[in-house]
C-alpha cells in the first residue's frame, strides 16, 4: 500500500475500523457523513436516547475533518459586527456567543472521552502578514473586546517571540482557541458515539435516500436504513445521491506539507506555547506543530491540479524565508483538502422533510462543527422544541460557483506567483 501524504494518517493514535452496513436497520436518526458535525451529531443523538446510525462513503474522517489544519478557533471568519449585519442583531448575537464558547465545547469533549488528538488550547495567532494587515486585525481586537473576549493584540517582537520568526508585524491573540490533531479528534468522536450507543459504518456510500410518509428511506450498496430524521453532513465533499439536499457551493482548495522534526534548539525558539497560526494574506497560509515536533505549513490553492507547480514553488520561498533554519526534505509530499463557502461566508443549515444539511463552515469546521452536530441532534431529540443556533433555512441557492470556485483558486495562482 502506498504510503499516505496525509501526515495527520500517518501520526494518528486514534483508530477507526467500522465494517461496511450490510443489512436493513431501522434508527430514529440518521446521518450521512462521519465528520466533525456527523459525529458530534451521533454523539450527542446517542446521549440523548436516540438510536443513531451514520454511513460514511470512505473512511471516517475522510474529507475536510481528517485534512484539516487543526485550528480550534472560536467564532467564524468573518468579525463579529458583519456577522451581526448579515443576519440581524439578535440571531447574529446568538450565533456570535455560542460559536465563542464552542471552543470550550470540544476541548471539554476531548477530556471527557479521553480523546489523543494532541491537544492545547492556548490560544491562537492571526498573525499580520504586512502593515497593511494590522488595522484588521485591530478592528476585530476591538469587536471582541466589546463582547468581553480574551483577545489582545501583540507588537512584531511579541509575536516573534511566539512564533519563532521576525516575517509578521504584530498579531491578534484569542486565548479561547488552540489546536488539534483534526484526525483523531474525529476519530475520537467516533469512538465516543459508538461507546454512546450509535452506529458506525464506514465505506458506505449513500446510492439513494427518498422521503415519504414520515420516513426516510437510505439505500447503501448493501444495505438500507428507515429514519425518523436524517442529517446529511458531507459539506464540501457531498455524494451525487444526496444532491437534492446538498447544495452546490463554492470551493476552496487548501494543502499543507510538514518539515523535518526540529532540533532541541528550534523547538525552544519556534511555537513554544504550541499556538496555532494563521495570517492576514488575502490569499491565507497557516502553521502550526505536530506531535512529532514538525511544523505543518500550509495555504490555500491545489496542489495536484494546473497550478501544482505554482503553488510547491511558492511553498518552498514561503517556509524558506519564514523558517530558515528549517529543513523540508519532502516538499511533494503535500496532502489538500476542500473548503466549502457559502456566499456569505457563514455556516448554512437547510432544513426540510424532517432532515437537516449543513454546509458551508468556509475555513472554520472544528468549534462549529461539532457545535452545529450537536445543536442539530438537540433540535430533533426535542422533535423541533430546541432550534439550533445556525439559522434554519427550507431554501439555499448560491449562483456561479463553478466561476467563484475557478476565481479562488486563479486569484492563488497569481499571489503564489509573485509572491515571495
Amino acid at each position: 500500500m502506498a504510503k499516505s501524504n496525509n501526515h495527520w494518517i500517518t501520526s494518528a493514535q486514534e483508530t477507526s475500523v467500522y465494517s461496511p452496513l450490510d443489512q436493513k436497520r431501522t434508527v430514529d436518526f440518521a446521518i450521512i457523513g462521519g465528520g466533525f458535525t456527523g459525529l458530534s451529531a451521533a454523539l450527542t443523538g446517542a446521549q440523548l436516547g436516540m438510536q443513531v446510525a451514520v454511513i460514511e462513503a470512505q473512511s471516517i474522517g475522510h474529507g475536510g475533518s481528517g485534512r484539516n489544519v487543526g485550528l480550534v478557533n472560536a467564532g467564524l471568519w468573518l468579525p463579529p459586527d458583519q456577522i451581526e449585519e448579515t443576519l440581524g442583531k439578535q440571531a447574529g448575537s446568538k450565533l456570535i456567543q455560542r460559536l465563542s464558547c464552542a471552543p470550550d465545547v470540544v476541548f471539554s469533549l476531548i477530556d471527557a472521552h479521553g480523546i489523543d488528538c494532541d491537544a492545547h488550547q492556548n490560544g491562537t495567532l492571526h498573525l499580520a502578514h504586512s502593515p497593511a494587515g494590522l488595522p484588521d486585525l485591530e478592528n476585530r481586537q476591538a469587536q471582541w473586546s466589546k463582547r468581553q473576549a480574551p483577545v489582545s493584540i501583540l507588537d512584531a517582537e511579541e509575536t516573534q517571540k511566539l512564533t519563532g520568526t521576525s516575517a509578521y508585524y504584530g498579531a491578534l491573540l484569542d486565548k479561547r482557541a488552540g489546536v488539534i490533531q483534526p484526525l483523531d479528534y474525529v476519530r475520537g468522536l467516533a469512538r465516543a458515539a459508538r461507546s454512546a450507543g450509535a452506529e458506525i459504518y464506514e465505506n458506505t456510500p449513500c446510492v439513494a435516500a427518498r422521503f415519504g410518509s414520515g420516513q426516510w428511506q437510505i439505500t447503501t450498496p448493501q444495505g438500507h436504513i428507515c429514519a425518523k430524521y436524517v442529517l446529511f453532513a458531507t459539506n464540501a465533499y457531498g455524494q451525487m445521491a444526496a444532491a437534492d439536499y446538498t447544495p452546490k457551493t463554492s470551493i476552496v482548495h487548501y494543502f499543507q506539507c510538514v518539515s523535518d522534526p526540529l532540533s532541541d534548539e528550534q523547538r525552544a525558539m519556534i511555537l513554544p506555547q504550541n499556538h496555532g497560526c494563521w495570517d492576514t494574506g488575502l490569499i491565507m497560509s497557516s502553521f502550526r506543530l505536530t506531535r512529532d515536533h514538525r511544523i505543518a505549513f500550509g495555504a490555500m490553492g491545489n496542489p495536484q491540479g494546473i497550478g501544482a507547480p505554482i503553488h510547491r514553488a511558492w511553498f518552498k520561498r514561503a517556509v524558506a524565508r519564514i523558517f530558515p533554519t528549517v529543513t523540508w526534505s519532502d516538499t511533494d509530499r503535500m496532502w489538500a483538502g476542500k473548503i466549502a463557502m457559502t456566499a456569505e461566508k457563514i455556516p448554512q443549515i437547510l432544513y426540510r422533510d424532517n432532515s437537516a444539511t449543513v454546509f458551508g463552515y468556509s475555513g472554520r469546521g472544528i468549534a462549529p462543527g461539532t457545535a452545529a452536530g450537536q445543536d442539530i441532534a438537540e433540535f430533533f431529540a426535542s422533535h423541533g422544541r430546541k432550534l439550533p443556533y445556525v439559522p434554519m433555512t427550507d431554501r439555499y441557492r448560491d449562483n456561479f460557483t463553478s466561476v467563484k470556485s475557478i476565481y479562488y483558486e486563479m486569484g492563488a495562482r497569481a499571489v503564489h506567483t509573485v509572491s515571495k
